[in-house]
């Protein structure tokens, strides 16, 4: 034997052990696709022999067919013509494999045998399924989530938006907002003050943060009050890979905190006009029995023949200005209402057509007109009429007032069937209440007109008269062209509707 001879069967018991130690199952084949060797890994693995293999043709071990494949899709066809790798994923029965073909050269370069290595993948395409349901599951929560998410790489380039953040900032990466980075979603220098936040860990926890209140920017620039939650996501090696942050519209929840302080005003102006009507009501019984004396006595005097006409005169405006305080304490009295109240069902039109032929100061109405536009359709409420029309003159005075004595005053009555209330509107083409004064014209003894000619406390009792009623009342529009004060009523419906009262409340 020649040292030639030896070397070549040296090289092919080298080269066969190596091919009989590689992991995967292999498998050589020829370039007209028959089948000439397999390693030891793949006879183990398929529990097949020699002669179950060699001289077979490929098709028969790899796609278990009797018929051979489109020579286009053929991975072998692809390595003969390319003389490069390919590979494809097949599944048989309940196994996922793997399969690379390569080419093996012959001296010239030419490709002389395919050798093809089969991976048993199940695992990894298990694992990949069950990511894959990990990702539809997180994609669902995120979509069907009531809050905004928004999630962006490293850099700030926003990855993911669920269609609430859509809603609330607008569209983006390509939409007329074109929001793509995160630096767009808040005011200037903004987004850099939360990354910081989130990465100082006196502020919360490391990489979390939570803010009740603070200001985003949608793609039309408009700000808007949020509730925000964010958080750095981190790799495996603790190194930031992404952020997001979960936004609440605070739209409805300062809706909500503007309507509650409206109420607190509301009840804390009823609770200072209580307090000051209880002052009033003991103020006013005070000062009452010593004016009764000072009336008495003063007319008693002037009924004296002896006095000359100028001690009468002293006495004529000491009575004047005694009556005067009288009818002050009055108002006291009717403001602190400590007057009795008679309710009656009565039509609201009636009261207002009878508390305008009570007006009887003319010389004030000379140059007005007064307009009516009184629903013709029953609307019945539980009142007392004698307090009605002392809002309703008061009211229709301030207005003539307003005017300066000449202008147009308008009265409106209406209904809602569907909320039982019954409506009347006072308005007039007056200069209008001064914003800073809308505020403060229900308090008592608030007056913009010179000392002397008002006490201030007319608009305060028509104020509790009303509220006596279960009423309330309201300026409803007021500027250069006029005000209009609006008084809702509870309309008045039986308990107990036969045919004739239900057509009379309705």
């Amino acid at each position: 034997m020649t040292s030639d001879t030896r070397f070549s069967q040296e090289e092919l018991f080298w080269q066969t052990r190596i091919f009989d130690s590689l992991s995967y199952p292999s498998v050589v084949i020829a370039p007209d696709k028959s089948v000439v060797g397999a390693n030891k890994k793949f006879y183990d693995t398929y529990k097949l022999s020699r002669e179950d293999i060699i001289g077979k043709m490929c098709f028969h071990i790899f796609l278990y067919k009797d018929t051979p494949c489109n020579s286009e899709d053929c991975p072998i066809s692809k390595v003969l013509k390319s003389k490069t790798n390919h590979s494809y994923t097949i599944k048989h029965q309940y196994k996922w494999e793997e399969r690379v073909f390569s080419p093996i050269f012959d001296d010239r370069g030419a490709v002389a045998f395919v050798i093809s290595s089969i991976r048993d993948i199940t695992r990894t395409k298990s694992l990949e399924n069950q990511l894959i349901g990990v990702k539809e599951l997180i994609s669902r929560v995120m979509y069907s989530s009531a809050s905004a998410i928004v999630a962006a790489d490293r850099q700030g380039n926003i990855e993911l938006m669920n269609s609430v953040a859509k809603e609330l900032f607008g569209d983006y990466n390509g939409g007329e907002g074109k929001i793509t980075h995160t630096e767009q979603l808040y005011p200037p220098g903004k987004a850099k003050e939360i990354m910081k936040m989130l990465r100082d860990e006196k502020i919360g926890s490391k990489g979390k943060l939570i803010i009740p209140r603070t200001t985003i920017v949608n793609f039309k620039g408009e700000e808007i009050e949020v509730e925000m939650s964010a958080a750095i996501i981190y790799d495996d090696t603790g190194e930031e890979s992404a952020t997001m942050a979960i936004y609440n519209d605070l739209k409805d929840k300062i809706k909500v905190e503007k309507q509650l302080k409206y109420t607190q005003r509301q009840l804390a102006q009823s609770e200072k006009m209580a307090s000051l009507g209880q002052l009033a009501a003991g103020v006013a019984h005070e000062i009452n029995n010593p004016l009764t004396g000072v009336l008495f006595y003063a007319s008693l005097l002037l009924e004296r023949e002896d006095l000359d006409e100028g001690a009468k005169e002293d006495l004529s405006y000491i009575v004047e200005d005694a009556n005067r305080c009288k009818n002050i304490v009055k108002s006291l009295l009717v403001y602190s209402r400590s007057t009795d109240t008679n309710k009656n069902i009565v039509q609201i039109n009636e009261i207002v057509e009878q508390s305008l032929k009570l007006v009887r100061d003319q010389k004030k109405f000379r140059n007005t007109k007064i307009i009516r536009y009184l629903a013709d359709e029953m609307m019945l409420i539980n009142a007392d009429t004698n307090k009605l029309n002392q809002v309703i003159i008061n009211l229709v005075i301030n207005a003539a007032d307003a005017m300066e004595g000449s202008g147009k005053i308008t009265l409106n009555t209406y209904k809602d069937k569907l909320h039982k209330k019954v409506f009347l509107e006072i308005k007039d083409t007056g200069g209008g209440i001064p914003r800073e004064n809308l505020s403060k014209i229900f308090d008592p003894f608030f007056t913009t007109k010179e000392v002397g000619k008002s006490t201030g406390l007319g608009l305060s009792i028509v104020y509790g008269i009303i509220e006596e009623h279960g009423g309330t009342i309201s300026v409803k529009k007021t500027g250069a062209k006029g005000t209009t004060f609006v008084i809702e009523f509870p309309m008045y419906v039986p308990r107990e509707e036969g045919p004739f009262l239900c057509n009379l409340a309705l």
